[in-house]
C-alpha cells in the first residue's frame, strides 16, 4: 500500500478501494500465500468489493420464501439466483489458485510443514472447492468491510479536524521503532482514542438487538470466566458473542491508519477546503459515507 502510494503522489487516491485491497490481499496471503489483486487494478477490485456486498445485503434482505415454506423452492425475489451469480464470479478468483495447488499434491511436491499455509492445511483435509469458496468468501466479507468504512471515517473526521490530526501525528512520530509495524500501537492513547471516537460517532453496523438473560448471571460476570469485561467498547460485540476477528480487526484498523498519517499529508482534490466535506452517511449493511473520500498524498518530510 505505501509503496502504491509513493508512486502516485499529487493523483487522486480512491480511499475506499485503497484500503479494500489491501486488506483483501493481507487476507489472501494468510489464506494463498499470495497477493489476490493489484492495487493499481482499479476494476477488479471494484467488482469484488461489489460482489462482496451484494452477497451481504441479499443475506440481510427479508425473504419471503423465507416466511411461507409453501413456496420456499422458488426464490421469489431473485435473492438466492443472484448471490449465486456473484458467488460464481467471485469463486473465480481463488479457483485458479487452489487448482494449481491441488496439481502440485497430485504431483507429490514435498512442502516443509513450516512453508504450508491454510490453503495447504484444507487440502490436506479433503475440502472440497466448492467449500474453501465458501469458507473464503466469508472471510473476506467479514475480514473487510467494516475496517474499510471505519478507516474511511477517521480519516474524513481527522482531515476536517487540523488541531486533532497535528496531535495524532507528533504522538505517532515519537514511537521509538523504526516502523509502524514493529510498534506497540495499544500505548498510544491519543491516536487510539481518536478510533473509539470515530466508532461512537460513525458506528459501522448502528443496529442494536435486544437480548435478554435467561437467567442471573452476576457471579460469571465478575468472575474471571467471563470473556470479556470490557463493555465500554462494544463495536465489535461483547461477552461470550463478541466478535471472534477483534484482534485482526483492531490491529489491520491500527497499523494502516497509522501508517498513513506518520508517512503522508493529506489534502483534497483541487485544493477544495476540508472543514466543508461532505460527511452524509448512506445506510445500508454498514454506515458507510455517501460521497466516497478521495484523497491526494504527499510524503510528509
Amino acid at each position: 500500500m505505501l509503496d502504491f502510494l509513493n508512486n502516485t503522489q499529487g493523483k487522486v487516491v480512491k480511499i475506499e478501494e485503497l484500503i479494500f485491497t489491501t486488506l483483501i490481499n493481507t487476507l489472501s496471503n494468510i489464506l494463498f500465500s499470495e497477493d489476490f489483486r493489484d492495487l493499481k487494478d482499479d476494476e477488479t477490485a471494484h467488482r469484488l468489493k461489489f460482489g462482496l456486498l451484494k452477497i451481504l445485503e441479499n443475506s440481510v434482505t427479508p425473504n419471503v420464501s423465507e416466511f411461507f415454506p409453501i413456496v420456499g423452492g422458488l426464490d421469489l425475489q431473485g435473492l438466492r439466483k443472484d448471490s449465486l451469480n456473484h458467488l460464481d464470479e467471485l469463486s473465480s478468483f481463488s479457483e485458479a489458485i487452489v487448482k494449481e495447488r491441488r496439481a502440485r499434491i497430485t504431483k507429490k511436491v514435498v512442502v516443509a510443514d513450516h512453508e504450508k499455509d491454510f490453503l495447504d492445511r484444507l487440502l490436506e483435509n479433503n475440502f472440497t472447492t466448492a467449500q474453501i469458496n465458501i469458507l473464503v468468501l466469508e472471510l473476506f466479507i467479514a475480514g473487510t468491510d467494516t475496517v474499510v468504512t471505519t478507516i474511511e471515517w477517521a480519516m474524513a473526521e481527522l482531515l476536517k479536524n487540523k488541531e486533532i490530526m497535528r496531535k495524532v501525528q507528533k504522538e505517532l512520530t515519537e514511537l521509538n521503532h523504526n516502523s509502524i509495524m514493529n510498534s506497540d500501537l495499544s500505548k498510544v492513547t491519543y491516536f487510539n482514542a481518536c478510533i473509539k471516537e470515530t466508532l461512537r460517532l460513525h458506528p459501522v453496523v448502528p443496529v442494536l438487538i435486544p437480548r435478554r438473560a435467561i437467567e442471573a448471571s452476576y457471579e460469571l460476570y465478575y468472575s474471571s470466566k467471563c470473556p470479556s469485561h470490557d463493555y465500554e467498547f462494544i463495536p465489535f460485540g461483547g461477552g461470550r458473542r463478541m466478535c471472534p476477528g477483534l484482534p485482526s480487526g483492531v490491529k489491520s484498523l491500527q497499523t494502516m491508519l497509522a501508517s498513513l498519517i506518520v508517512g503522508y499529508d493529506w489534502s483534497l482534490p483541487n485544493g477544495e477546503d476540508p472543514t466543508k466535506l461532505d460527511m452524509t452517511e448512506k445506510f445500508g449493511v454498514t454506515l458507510q459515507k455517501e460521497k466516497p473520500l478521495e484523497l491526494v498524498f504527499r510524503r510528509r518530510e
